[in-house]
Formats: structure tokens, sequence, C-alpha cells
């Protein structure tokens, strides 16, 4: 999940109207149909961090929903929470997992759970003078620590590589907090994660592919998946009215997608899937789009065209001029498209490279009643 060229740096949080009442992109005119409070566009630099700022800014927009407060969490943190999990699964299985800086949205929901969520104005994960996010070298420094522990020079693991690993980290992008204040009230993570109303237990995982069964729970075969979270199967068109119905409901939802496509373009502010036959007007009118099915998007993922790439943040839902439906992602790219890094995807794109979403239990049972 790291789609990391962009380098400006979102700074200042806020939280705003999603769209004024019309934008256009080439022959494209949108208009908004329902609009979720969310916080303002970050970038996640030259990091792999999209899934921690993804579901942060999920879990964000559900504290203004549940609690009514705006607040502006550490996506570092829970990177820094996550990492030495990594390095140990990675020695546990001798090697033979992954281990990057590539993770799902459960890994937020698991910090949030094992160690809580903590304000970005108490932990940037930047150290003094910095102002953008550049994991290149920690990324490199792990991955040649890990394997070097592998070798056992001794005969045997050396049991201490977690001060190793920590020693890092904290080098890198420091040591988690153990308590902090914030307006006017002292909280340790967990009591802060309380108070803005996150309970880890709400949050369901969901994905739609046919080699497992319909209404059972699997772990997805993804690399990033390294903590083996498990993800409630649903067949894909009705994963689709589901998230429809979240959406216009005030539940915003996490979306784990592939952005390799040639019609997913952060530049154009657009998600969509041409027909071939339409490739040549792609970006210069409205183009018709693929039919997708439970068939072919199954296809995409055995032949590996749709992969797990990057996740971002369903915030709303508008229509164009033909009344063809998108969801509203916001990004984690930086502002610099037309639409402030904000993006319109298509139903098809949707229903076709979506790998998995995460929201909230209360949305999943609306919708079920």
């Amino acid at each position: 999940m790291q789609k990391t060229t962009l380098s400006i740096c979102a700074s200042m949080l806020t939280v705003a109207a999603l769209f004024s009442s019309k934008y256009s992109q080439a022959q494209y005119e949108f208009t908004p149909l329902v609009e979720i409070a969310h916080t303002s566009v970050k970038d996640q630099c030259l990091t792999g961090t999209c899934w921690s700022y993804s579901t942060s800014s999920f879990l964000e927009s559900e504290a203004a929903r549940i609690t009514g407060h705006i607040v502006d969490i550490s996506e570092m943190a829970t990177v820094r929470y996550t990492y030495p999990l990594k390095a140990e699964m990675y020695l546990r299985y001798h090697g033979n997992h992954q281990f990057g800086p590539g993770s799902l949205c459960h890994d937020v929901i698991n910090a949030v759970s094992g160690w809580g969520i903590c304000p970005e104005e108490h932990y940037t994960g930047l150290k003094e003078g910095e102002t953008k996010h550049n994991h290149a070298e920690l990324d490199s420094i792990l991955l040649f620590t890990v394997k070097e522990h592998l070798k056992k020079s001794s005969g045997m693991l050396d049991v201490n590589w977690t001060e190793t690993v920590n020693n890092i980290l904290n080098e890198y992008i420091g040591e988690l907090p153990k308590s902090f204040d914030y307006e006017g009230a002292t909280y340790t993570p967990i009591s802060f994660r309380d108070h803005i109303g996150i309970d880890p237990k709400n949050y369901v995982s969901l994905s739609s592919f046919t080699h497992h069964p319909f209404g059972s729970s699997f772990v997805l075969e993804v690399p990033d998946n390294f903590s083996h979270g498990e993800f409630l199967n649903l067949p894909i068109d009705d994963l689709q009215r589901m998230v429809e119905a979240a959406v216009v409901n005030g539940y915003s939802v996490a979306w784990d997608a592939d952005v390799s496509e040639v019609g997913f373009s952060f530049k154009n502010g657009m998600a969509i899937l041409p027909e071939s036959s339409e490739m040549d007007k792609l970006w210069k009118e409205v183009v018709e789009e693929q039919k997708v099915t439970q068939q072919s998007r199954q296809v995409g993922f055995e032949d590996q065209t749709t992969t797990d790439d990057h996740l971002m943040h369903i915030v709303g839902m508008a229509t164009d001029q033909t009344g063809a439906k998108y969801f509203v992602i916001k990004n984690s790219w930086g502002t610099g498209n037309k639409y402030g890094g904000f993006q319109y995807v298509s139903m098809p794109y949707f229903k076709s490279k979506t790998i998995a979403v995460m929201l909230h239990k209360e949305a999943i049972s609306r919708m079920m009643k």
C-alpha cells in the first residue's frame, strides 16, 4: 500500500464540508448526495502507511459521529505500535512471512485495542526539525535487522531482538507516550480512546471472493495481512449495497482496493473502469464502463491483476450528469488534485477492484433489518 511519490504534506486539521454543490472533470459533472463529517486530507509522504492514514481518518469520522469529538489522531502512533508485531511474526516464521511497511485496517483496530489512541499533537513520529515523513531508511534498517537476527550467529535466535527493534523505532519515530494532556485533562491512550467513543469490538471487515463460502469468515490471502485478520465474505452486490446503505445512513467506510488500473487517477480525481473500446476517450469525455460480475472480479484476484495496493476512506456519495453513482473517497496523497485530495469512485470500479472494507457493525445491522 505504498503510492508514496507525492511530496506535499497536508498540515492543518480542519473539519469542513466535503464539496461545493457541483464539480466537473473533463466531461464529468458531479453533484453530492451524501457528505459525512471528516477531517482534513493528509499526506503519508514517503511511507507505506496508507493503512494507518485511512483507518485513522475513518476513526476520526467515527469519533465525530459517536461523541461529537473532533480529533486529529496520530497515524504514526499506530505504526510505532504495529512494527514490532510485524518483526515478531517475521522471526517466528523464520523469515517466511511478510515484513514491510504495509498492513490492513484491522491492524489499526488491533493497536486501538492493545494500546489505545493518541492525538497527533502528542505523537507526530517526526524528529525535531522534520516536517515530512520519509521511512525509506527506517524500513531498510528494520528489514536488515530482522534478517541479521535470523542468521543466528550464536546458533540460536537472540531473544533480545525486541530491544534492538524498539531502539531503532525510538530513534526514527520516537517512543510512545504513556499519558498526555488534552483539552485540560490527562489521559492514557486507552482512556482517550474511550473518551472519544471508539470501541474496537464494534468494527467489522468484509470482503467478497468465491474461493471461500459466502456467509463465512476467512483469512484474506494478501501479503499485507501479516496478522492473519479475518473477513466476513459476502456477494459483491450485497457488499456494494451494504456500503451504500452505510454511507446514506451517516457511517463512513474504510476501503482497501487495487489502484493500479489506468482508470484510477489521482490527478483527475476519479476511479473508473472503462470498456476497452472507450480507452481513447478516457479523461476527455464520459465513457462507458465495464459490466462487473462476481466471476469477473474473481478472475482479477486469481490472475493477480487485482491486488491489495492502497487503503482510503469513503466519506460520501455523488452522482454524475447521467445519474450514475460514485463513492467519494478521501485519499492520503496530499491535496494536489482538482478536488483537494478527494476522488470519485464509480460503482463498476468499486465492484471490480475492492479488496475489502471496514465499517461499524451498527451499519451492517441496520442493513439487515
